[in-house]
């Protein structure tokens, strides 16, 4: 299919889960794809799954350093960027009284900060017309405990989708957010609990889900080619919410 023949499109956080299968899809709709990641290894096994068509850039999503020069050498490699989507995230999970300064300030350097000061970096890049995509979270509308710091985050990030919406859309610049519900993907591994209170938040997520099931990454993917490709042109300032009936029933 070529819904996004000829777009230059950057996914954060591309190396693994719903990142990974997004470019997978891009990729397949005719897309040049760039990820990045932390891990240097693992962004080398998904440029093999994905064929070696994506380039890879490492980088931390918290570092804002890292943002700018993520910018410089996109402006490098491509003449223009017409999809970001910005996934990478901190998913930690712990309860209130666990929480220390150091932890608050990584996460939301990751999941807020970087995402902002990424789109800032981005702006003489991006083209008109362009979508950016935030990826929010179910969590953002429910009260799951241990999901604090995580769930305000993203809940943050949701409303600087809107806000950026009404200030970018001059620009020819649309940005929406897609919110996954609890999906079967790595991130699951890394919510930073361990041993029968990890166990004991997987059961609780899992039975949040109307549907009876996790979503897929797939499932996610396909909703993020939407959003990125022209056919959502009248959707700006929205919140694609792709979570099993977990915040509606």
């Amino acid at each position: 299919m070529t819904r996004l023949t000829d777009k230059y499109a950057l996914i954060t956080g591309g190396s693994s889960g719903i990142g990974l299968e997004t470019a997978r899809q891009f990729l397949a709709e005719g897309a040049t794809v760039a990820i990045t990641g932390r891990s240097e290894s693992a962004l080398r096994d998904a440029s093999r799954d994905l064929g070696g068509q994506v380039v890879c850039l490492p980088g931390d999503a918290g570092d804002l350093a890292d943002q700018a020069a993520l910018a410089r050498r996109l402006s490098d490699l491509w003449p223009r960027l017409d999809v970001l989507l910005v996934n990478a995230a901190d998913v930690t999970h712990r309860p209130l009284e666990a929480w220390d300064e150091a932890g608050w300030d990584r996460l939301m350097a990751t999941n807020l900060k970087g995402p902002f000061f990424l789109i800032q970096a981005l702006l003489p890049l991006l083209r008109s017309p362009s979508s950016v995509i935030l990826c929010g979270s179910v969590s953002a509308h429910i009260g799951l405990p241990q999901s604090g710091p995580y769930a305000a985050s993203k809940a943050a990030l949701l409303s600087l989708a809107r806000t950026l919406s009404g200030e970018l859309l001059g620009r020819g610049i649309r940005v929406n957010s897609l919110s996954p519900g609890p999906t079967r993907t790595p991130a699951l591994d890394k919510l930073g609990l361990s041993g029968a209170a990890h166990e004991a938040l997987l059961a609780e997520i899992k039975a949040l889900v109307p549907l009876g099931r996790l979503g897929t990454p797939l499932e996610l993917a396909k909703a993020a080619v939407y959003l990125a490709s022209d056919e959502s042109a009248f959707t700006v300032g929205s919140e694609l919410i792709v979570d099993g009936g977990v915040s509606a029933l």
